[in-house]
């Protein structure tokens, strides 16, 4: 990214925001108020703006239902009997996938079990599980439970990467150490692939390759990364993935998840899964025979049938990603969270009030900033909500801000500093 001289002042950030190509899609997405005003929303990496076409897109499916009743499954626009297919060039691009490789189902956490199945087969020999120190409690829960399941104890399966002492953030080096250290005992690298508190984005591809070069299989959570870095998860050769999509996905509060299954993956009917109809090969699904045979790729992973009013949200939200390109975004990106990083650092100062404990390097980043507050604790984070900025607490002292590509502007991260400026006359 080209080096930009930041100012804080109005001037400069309507100048970066009139320069700005993907201005435009601001006004696709509504904005919620605090104390009457517009918020400054930054709470992307927790949910995502309603984009306006939603209600089309929902009204289209119910006008659907309403006509065609049943029939809506195989007749009129986008059949609900192969919907699916419709999301999947734009996840795939999101992704960096195949469309064979991506599918919309499910949520998150089930997500994460149902793929547990294949992809987890511990042996006396080879049963460890390596995953970041604080991660999401939903996969820490799903870990814990998967490897009572095998008949294993966690705390002697489960192996806990922590940052050095005083640091915030894990170092690669670190991380590809132990996958080292653990060698012939490792079954399963399972991580973020950007880290929920520290925002911190790990290096993928180098923790994939380091897994395999030690027989074991590479696997990510990618709630905090999905549509907000950038991935090549075929290029990569990440094993599986899945993500939700109601953070910076936009496509509503708990709705559908998505997973990544690489093609080496694709014809593997010997691989152990959880079978429902849904999965099976959908030329013979009206058979009604016993004998699973599994649809090609990630489409064999599914086992109920598509939520299609949730599908459609989504669907409305994922023609925007494919209309402003994640590329174009991830330039945005980094230069507004630059801009963020630039201003908090400027006007806190030696302040001691607050620190940037997310890596200051945009390739180790997404568009989340995390906080660390030292003084004033969620005082500090109800006066700006009160002063509008909508961002959110971590327990036990961490702020997150996340200034999104797609709806966020130079000018909401200039407000923010302005507000940044007095708050801490307050906390000094």
């Amino acid at each position: 990214m080209t080096q930009i001289d930041y100012k804080f002042s109005e001037d400069f950030a309507k100048k970066m925001d009139s320069e700005d190509p993907m201005r435009r899609f601001r006004d696709r997405f509504f904005f919620p108020q605090v104390n009457g005003k517009e918020a400054i929303y930054f709470c992307g990496n927790s949910l995502g703006l309603q984009p306006k076409s939603v209600k089309s897109y929902l009204e289209k499916e119910l006008d659907n239902w309403a006509r065609l009743g049943v029939d809506g499954h195989f007749h009129g626009e986008d059949a609900w009997y192969h919907i699916r297919q419709k999301s999947k060039p734009a996840l795939a691009e999101i992704v960096g996938a195949h469309t064979h490789e991506v599918v919309a189902m499910n949520n998150l956490s089930s997500n994460l079990h149902f793929l547990m199945v294949s992809f987890y087969q511990p042996t006396k020999e080879r049963n460890k599980i390596i995953v970041e120190a604080g991660a999401f409690p939903s996969d820490m829960y799903m870990l814990e439970s998967q490897v009572r399941f095998h008949g294993l104890e966690p705390d002697e399966v489960i192996v806990e990467l922590k940052p050095r002492e005083g640091e915030h953030t894990l170092r690669t080096e670190d991380i590809l150490a132990e996958i080292k250290n653990q060698g012939d005992s490792l079954a399963l690298v399972n991580m973020a692939g950007l880290q929920y508190y520290t925002g911190q984005l790990f290096d993928i591809r180098a923790i994939t390759e380091a897994a395999h070069n030690e027989g074991a299989y590479a696997g990510f959570d990618l709630a905090h990364a999905a549509g907000n870095a950038r991935l090549k998860l075929h290029e990569w050769n990440v094993d599986f993935a899945t993500w939700c999509s109601y953070k910076y996905m936009n496509s509503g509060p708990g709705n559908v998840s998505g997973i990544f299954v690489h093609e080496r993956f694709a014809e593997r009917p010997d691989l152990p899964r959880f079978a429902g109809w849904w999965g099976h090969d959908e030329g013979q699904r009206f058979l009604m025979e016993k004998g699973f045979i599994p649809m090609l790729g990630a489409d064999g992973w599914q086992v109920a049938n598509s939520n299609v009013l949730a599908l459609a949200a989504h669907q409305a939200s994922l023609d925007i990603f494919q209309e402003a390109g994640i590329k174009n975004l991830r330039l945005k990106s980094e230069k507004l969270t630059g801009y963020l990083a630039y201003l908090i650092e400027q006007i806190s100062g030696k302040s001691g009030i607050l620190e940037i404990i997310t890596p200051n390097n945009p390739a180790d980043r997404g568009c989340q900033l995390s906080l660390h507050i030292h003084r004033g604790g969620k005082a500090v984070f109800d006066e700006w909500y009160s002063q509008g900025v909508v961002g959110d607490w971590r327990n036990p002292n961490v702020i997150r801000l996340a200034p999104t590509p797609l709806y966020n502007s130079f000018l909401d991260v200039y407000r923010f500093g302005l507000i940044l400026e007095q708050s801490l006359k307050k906390f000094a």
